[in-house]
């Protein structure tokens, strides 16, 4: 499921570092997963890397306005 910026925004600062945290965790097994050569679905790893970066720029906006 792709995150959209509008359902980030709507998420608390707690839940926003721990849905960063899984799917850390995720593109860390996803990496590790091709290495190895036995990706089910390669399009993930691109497709967490940038749900990580919408979920920092959803974070950096909000220490900007504080």
């Amino acid at each position: 499921m792709i995150l959209k910026a509008t359902q980030l925004r709507e998420m608390t600062d707690e839940e926003l570092g721990q849905k960063k945290t899984s799917i850390k965790k995720e593109l860390l097994e996803l990496r590790f997963q091709s290495r190895l050569g036995r990706v089910d679905k390669p399009h993930r790893i691109r497709q967490a890397k940038r749900e990580v970066a919408r979920i920092e720029t959803v974070l950096n906006e909000r220490k900007g306005k504080k």
